[in-house]
């Protein structure tokens, strides 16, 4: 048996935001930087890591790039999910005032979301590789011109002040992150609110038949499931096959979902059950919101 090592894998410097998804969702574990989400997988697969948290969508810039190509195939199993707001602050040396500031480090999509700010202040953007990476170098090249902006935990980590707080432009930037590991965990429980609203995911492919996906997306219809995503990507680069993930409301032992995942598997030539898990409390709460 591997034993565990209360070890949670991201990927990404130290600081980065799933850095922070792994202290606010797992405070009581330690984070384990990986340089790719393969190497993130491939940690929890070999037992260096219990847990893994794997970015899967933003709310402004939709789904990461391959990730759904990489759980299928990970082994791995979702045992929950994690929402975290994009909050961004402006980091600089100790000492430094926001008017000494002309020049601000970041990834690009993060420069993006302070267009305002930045303009606002005449603050130049330099594109870094990362945005942890970026408050690292702005902490070890001591210039005092120039800040990061990132997460508040980067700056924590690397000794920066935090000169503004929460400066995206998009108050609502939200991204959600899977947590996986080696076993799946099917126990009905309730999530961190204490609701005990459940998720399954899986991925599947339609046979081919005419009108396959219609009449597989039926069962749901008639059987009162809510489908909260659906999303295609080709499988090996080919464009003749498909593959579909999926989220629903629900857990495979309640009625009316066992009886909609049967319809599926009559008119679906594979079909594979990622994980079910507890709604994040963030996901009702959006919901009220949009009513």
């Amino acid at each position: 048996m591997i034993r565990t090592n209360n070890l949670i894998a991201f990927q990404g410097e130290p600081g980065a935001y799933s850095h922070q998804a792994c202290h606010d969702a797992r405070p009581d574990m330690e984070a384990l930087p990986c340089r790719t989400f393969e190497d993130v997988i491939e940690a929890v697969r070999a037992g260096e890591a219990d847990l893994a948290m794997l970015p899967v969508e933003n709310s402004t810039y939709g789904r990461v790039a391959d990730i759904h190509h990489l759980l299928p195939e990970s082994g791995l199993h979702i045992i929950d999910e994690a929402f975290v707001r994009v909050h961004i602050s402006l980091l600089a040396q100790p000492g430094v005032t926001l008017d000494e500031v002309t020049e601000a480090m970041s990834h690009t999509v993060l420069l993006g979301q302070c267009r305002g700010f930045l303009r606002d202040h005449g603050i130049r953007s330099i594109t870094g590789a990362d945005t942890a990476g970026s408050a690292k170098i702005v902490a070890e090249q001591g210039q005092r011109h120039i800040a990061a902006l990132a997460a508040p935990l980067a700056g924590e980590i690397y000794g920066l002040n935090r000169l503004a707080d929460q400066i995206e432009d998009r108050q609502n930037n939200t991204t959600r992150f899977l947590i996986m590991s080696r076993e799946p965990d099917y126990a009905r429980r309730p999530n961190r609110a204490g609701e005990a609203g459940m998720l399954t995911s899986f991925v599947f492919r339609v046979r081919n038949i005419p009108a396959a996906l219609y009449k597989a997306m039926g069962g749901f219809a008639t059987n009162g499931v809510n489908m909260t995503k659906l999303e295609s990507y080709m499988v090996d680069g080919v464009f003749t096959a498909t593959q579909f993930y999926a989220d629903i409301e629900g857990h495979p032992e309640d009625e009316n979902v066992r009886l909609a995942l049967d319809e599926l598997s009559y008119f679906t030539s594979m079909l594979n059950v990622l994980g079910v898990y507890p709604a994040d409390p963030l996901r009702a709460e959006q919901l009220r919101q949009a009513r």
